[in-house]
């Protein structure tokens, strides 16, 4: 959060530089940013559910799904999240919603389908740590971050696309002017780039924390590892998902199709390395 603060007053800095007085337009992009935030903050877990095309599940829909949910939930202290299906055959699952009273948990058909009793446990342990951990409430606030970072590059950028401002680099002139336009310029463009790093690196660790919570919960860290060593290895990516909620996942859904995602971009720890802690805990 300290990074971000620092990237966004930055960004201010140098928007001021530009432009001079340019505080009032940064603040108008506060402002917007606060209202969508609050938006994602309320509704965001109905948001990612429907991107999921995921529908609701009662107990005698699903008795033993629900039951293992609902079992976990005694021993973790927790309320009874609500709990949807996602209709595809890949395994996957997440967990959303600003605090525990306000959870859902979303579970694929192919986990169901294909996870024997110890791993399905093992990968709902996982989500439900999420839900106790309060790191979807975290990951909201660094999404707010991260697009109150991109609406003012985006801003300074397309001013000075169109030859907008620059009163500060006349009155400044010379070889110092330059520069600082320069490092102002190549801010903007790359400050998104971070934001989105942190992103990531914030994600990655929470997935860490959830693994290991969850293995103490169910106390067999073998039943998640085995879950992940089958998603390593399925054939197909889920068939709806886009890159807002992915970071939602128990696992990256790309990481394994077409093109290698490169570690320091996705949102998640490699699976191997997931596998190998967990196995180190057993």
């Amino acid at each position: 959060m300290a990074l971000f603060i620092g990237v966004i007053i930055a960004l201010g800095w140098a928007w001021h530089y530009w432009y001079g007085g340019g505080y009032g337009i940064i603040g108008i992009a506060a402002i917007f940013a606060i209202v969508m935030s609050l938006t994602g903050y309320y509704g965001g877990d109905k948001i990612a559910i429907a991107a999921a095309g995921a529908h609701p599940v009662k107990k005698s829909d699903n008795p033993y799904l629900y039951r293992l949910i609902e079992n976990l939930c005694i021993t973790a202290g927790l309320p009874l999240p609500k709990i949807y299906i996602i209709p595809d055959q890949s395994i996957n699952a997440f967990a959303t919603g600003r605090d525990p009273k306000h959870a859902s948990i979303a579970v694929s058909e192919g986990a169901l389908k294909y996870l024997e009793n110890e791993e399905l446990e093992g990968v709902l342990a996982h989500e439900l740590s999420h839900i106790k951990n309060f790191d979807i409430r975290l990951l909201t606030i660094v999404i707010v971050c991260i697009g109150l970072i991109t609406l003012l590059a985006d801003f300074f950028l397309r001013a000075r696309l169109f030859g907008i401002g620059g009163s500060r680099r006349d009155e400044s002139g010379g070889n110092a002017g330059a520069i600082l336009v320069i490092v102002g310029l190549v801010l903007a463009i790359l400050a998104p780039l971070f934001a989105r790093l942190i992103q990531f690196a914030i994600s990655r660790q929470r997935e860490y924390l959830a693994d290991a919570d969850g293995a103490m919960l169910t106390r067999y860290p073998e039943g998640l590892a085995a879950a992940l060593e089958k998603i390593k290895t399925q054939a197909k990516p889920l068939a709806r998902v886009n890159r807002a909620t992915a970071h939602l996942y128990i696992s990256n859904p790309w990481a394994n199709f077409g093109k290698k995602i490169s570690h320091a971009f996705s949102t998640h720890p490699p699976i191997e390395e997931r596998i190998k802690k967990l196995r180190e805990m057993a």
